[in-house]
Order: C-alpha cells, then sequence, then structure tokens
C-alpha cells in the first residue's frame, strides 16, 4: 500500500506525509514496521504529530538530542529573550529562564514582547509568548535578581547557561560563578553588539572549554549607538546556534 493511499482512506486533505520520521511522497510504498504521520497543514498539530515534525525537519536523531536538553537563560531581555525564542521553535525540551524585570515601552524595539505585555514580569510574558510558538517545550520561570548564591540552584539542572545581561559586572558575576561553582555546566556570553555595525563583526569564539563569547567585545550601548533589533537578533542567534551545536557534539 502506499502511503497516499493511506492519507486517502484515515485522513482526508492531509497533504503533509512523513515516514519513519522523515516527509515522503504519496506514492512512497510502506512496509511493516513503518511509522507514518498524516497532517493537514490548516490545523493546529497534536504533540505527537509536532514531534514528529519537528524531527522531520533537524532528523530524527538531533530532534531526539534536542528533546532531552535542558538550557538555562541568565536574562530575558534583547538577548535572552530571542534566545528563548530560537531555542523552543528549534524544539529543545526544556527551558530554565530568570530576570526579575518588568516590560517596559524602550524594551520593544529589540525584546521579543509585545505592546499589550507592558508592566508584565518578563519572565511570565516569555513563558506565554513561547507556549504560543510551542506549547510542548517545558518553560520554568525564576521572577528574580540572579545571585552567586542561587545560580547553581535554579540553574543545577542546566549543562549549559546562556548568559544574557546587559551590565558588564552581571555578565562578569554570572560568567565567574558557573565557572567556579557549577563544574559541569558552559555558559555561552555575549560582549559588543550595540548600533549598527557591520554584521560579520559579531563572531563566536571558544575563550576555553567551558565558556563561548559571542559579538565584537567593543560594541557598547551610548549616544549614537544603542542597543538595535537587528544586531542584538544577530548576537541572540549566534548563542542560540552555539547551544545547538554543543548539545549535538559540533564544538568538538
Amino acid at each position: 500500500m502506499t502511503l497516499g493511499a493511506v492519507a486517502a482512506s484515515f485522513k482526508t486533505g492531509a497533504d503533509v506525509l512523513i515516514q519513519n520520521g522523515f516527509p515522503a511522497a504519496p506514492e512512497t510504498v510502506l512496509n511493516n514496521g513503518d511509522e507514518i504521520f498524516l497532517i493537514r497543514r490548516g490545523e493546529p498539530p497534536t504533540e505527537e504529530e509536532l514531534e514528529s515534525l519537528m524531527a522531520a525537519r533537524h532528523t530524527p536523531g538531533v530532534h531526539s538530542c534536542l528533546k532531552r536538553a535542558t538550557v538555562g537563560i541568565a536574562g530575558v531581555g534583547g538577548l535572552g529573550s530571542a534566545v528563548a525564542v530560537a531555542l523552543a521553535r528549534v524544539g529543545i525540551g526544556r527551558l530554565i529562564v530568570a530576570d526579575f524585570d518588568v516590560i517596559e515601552p524602550s524594551n520593544l524595539n529589540r525584546q521579543q514582547y509585545f505592546i499589550d505585555q507592558i508592566g508584565r514580569y518578563k519572565v511570565d510574558a516569555l513563558a506565554e509568548n513561547l507556549r504560543r510558538i510551542n506549547p510542548y517545550v517545558s518553560v520554568e520561570t525564576h521572577c528574580t535578581m540572579l545571585t552567586p548564591e542561587n545560580i547553581p540552584t535554579l540553574f543545577a539542572d542546566c549543562l549549559i547557561i546562556v548568559e544574557a545581561f546587559d551590565r558588564a559586572d552581571m555578565k562578569a558575576m554570572l560568567v565567574n560563578t558557573v565557572l567556579e561553582s557549577m563544574p559541569r555546566s558552559t555558559v555561552v556570553a555575549a560582549s559588543g553588539l550595540a548600533g549598527y555595525g557591520t554584521n560579520n563583526s559579531v563572531v563566536t569564539r571558544k575563550i576555553s572549554s567551558r565558556l563561548y563569547l559571542v559579538g565584537d567585545t567593543v560594541s557598547e550601548a551610548k549616544p549614537g549607538s544603542g542597543l538595535m533589533a537587528p544586531r542584538v537578533g544577530i548576537a541572540a542567534s549566534h548563542q542560540a546556534n552555539q547551544v545547538v551545536r554543543i548539545l549535538l557534539g559540533e564544538d568538538q
């Protein structure tokens, strides 16, 4: 029997046909033991269907690895909120996000929030937005100021922690705390992403076996060179992609 014949019999109008984790043509002949999903493009998928679609996009082995992962994000402003969106879309199984701040109008030029969310705590609004993107990603929120005392506890399950603060002293504190107190964890940090400089000056550097640094390391926010969505987004995507590379062993 062909995949198309099964679709015609069991789900009329299905136009996304997946066989054993990969998209397949209607004329594909099925074998005993095949796993198939029949999906209509215009209707929201079930959790099982979405998992199958994600696996088809990323290949089953890659998706399975990402789904098992727990990633921490320290600060959910311009960098952290964009990193969280990227990791939710790619199917990271669990995100632990921490920030104490509320959304204000000036955040909307670069952060992944909406005007009707102004005044809400960022972690709560972010969790809501991530549920709209991928309701099957677990999002654990902590509305608190991060300190050397609580970081090892809040991010205890995270093998990777994304540093996404604005202030240099907070960046240093997070990096030092993780490297000194969490020997199993790796930090993906950022420095130098203000303004509208050349795209290609934002790079990812491996500083040590447990520390990666994204940015140009020199572009700080100042009059005439503020934090803007395009360049912040480039850096956030660097961070998110580095998380994926670490999880999949590519950084080796």
